[in-house]
């Protein structure tokens, strides 16, 4: 046996804006690579010695096996470790643990024994910078206040999205669970997090049909409608999405009808196919890729089999090139701030000095609590 302290070093919870529902997230160093990864724990809440493993019990395996079979798909996170740890607390720091590595069958396979010693499972993912998170960066924590993407970024994050099913259902793989907390990006790269209640299916395609609509379904209410929005398909402000696996299969099954009144701008192509998408009317990843390609020719976008005007091209790039930009100012001001930040508390400087540096911290943050994108 090794003790947790040998194996990982605890640093904080990141997962303080948006709780999940069966784990606890924390940023951890892994002490035999050096490098900051992910933890995510199960909540001591879900175990039940004596009792057949829980739901939430399960769905460690579940997400560690299909982490590994999407692997390949550069848009999903990164998979680095499994195991389980003997320390019952919610923010583990002392105790045994057993590590598996990515040895997902042997970690599957023990899961009973660990279970009646009520261990708790854990996965090491890849740690993606708080930052990027939709949830995170469109400030669902400010009243009245409301943040989309350019539509620019969000057809982008969309084909990349749709990409990722083609590939996930092919194999017969369905993500489900969209939701804006599960969604990283930072302008031009889509990363994708949370497995746990994704499914492999067993039947054929003809028999999978329904729950790869319902994918799609869930992809075009859950996170394209909000990106391009600002706001809830549940008719109101953004808000942490309910986790359990009953949470995530009526979640949005009853939303058939899109609301776009709030962004009249929206290209009205675009608003036809959300509204598609909500209505279950695509029926596959390929046609939701088809359907996005008409809509990114209209903004100046180029595809093989697609024709797009040369000055809506020319367009194009003097967008992007702007829009890049005023990510790169973002990413320039929050440097500054953290300048300022670890200048203000350095021991022995002068009061006026401190005040100065604080005030400084304050107009930034102010500024990029304002940010333009998203």
């Amino acid at each position: 046996m090794t003790q947790l302290t040998a194996t990982y070093q605890i640093l904080n919870f990141n997962d303080t804006f948006a709780l999940g529902h069966y784990a606890r997230v924390m940023d951890a160093q892994d002490r035999r690579s050096g490098e900051i990864v992910a933890l995510k724990v199960m909540r001591p809440e879900h175990l039940a010695p004596g009792d057949e493993p829980r739901w939430e019990f399960r769905a460690f395996a579940n997400e560690a096996e299909l982490l590994l079979k999407l692997a390949t798909i550069p848009h999903i996170v990164q998979f680095v470790d499994c195991g389980y740890l003997a320390d019952p607390s919610e923010a583990p720091d002392d105790g045994e643990v057993v590590s598996f590595g990515r040895d997902v069958i042997q970690f599957a396979r023990s899961m009973f024994e660990f279970h009646e010693r009520g261990w708790r499972p854990y996965l090491a993912l890849e740690n993606l910078a708080r930052v990027n998170n939709l949830f995170y960066t469109m400030r669902p924590d400010r009243p009245n206040t409301r943040f989309r993407l350019p539509t620019e970024e969000g057809l982008s994050l969309a084909l990349q999205f749709a990409e990722v099913l083609r590939m996930a259902h092919r194999q017969g793989i369905v993500y489900m669970d969209h939701k804006l907390e599960h969604v990283y990006w930072d302008g031009a790269h889509l990363r994708i997090i949370d497995l746990n209640s994704s499914r492999q299916l067993e039947g054929s395609a003809s028999e999978n049909s329904q729950f790869m609509r319902l994918d799609i379904h869930n992809l075009c209410v859950g996170i394209l409608y909000p990106i391009f929005t600002g706001l809830s398909p549940q008719k109101g402000a953004l808000r942490p999405q309910p986790g359990s696996i009953q949470d995530v299969e009526s979640r949005y099954r009853e939303i058939t009808q899109l609301d776009f009144g709030v962004e009249p701008s929206l290209s009205i192509t675009l608003q036809e196919l959300l509204q598609a998408g909500a209505a279950m009317q695509i029926t596959s990843a390929d046609e939701l890729i088809e359907r996005l390609q008409e809509v990114g020719v209209l903004f100046g976008w180029d595809f093989p089999s697609r024709y797009t005007r040369p000055v809506n091209r020319e367009a194009r790039t003097h967008m992007k090139t702007g829009l890049a930009a005023v990510r790169r100012g973002e990413d320039a001001l929050r440097e500054a701030r953290d300048h300022f930040r670890e200048a203000a508390i350095q021991e022995g400087i002068t009061e006026d000095l401190e005040a100065e540096l604080r005030r400084l911290v304050k107009a930034l943050n102010d500024v990029l609590q304002s940010r333009v994108v998203p």
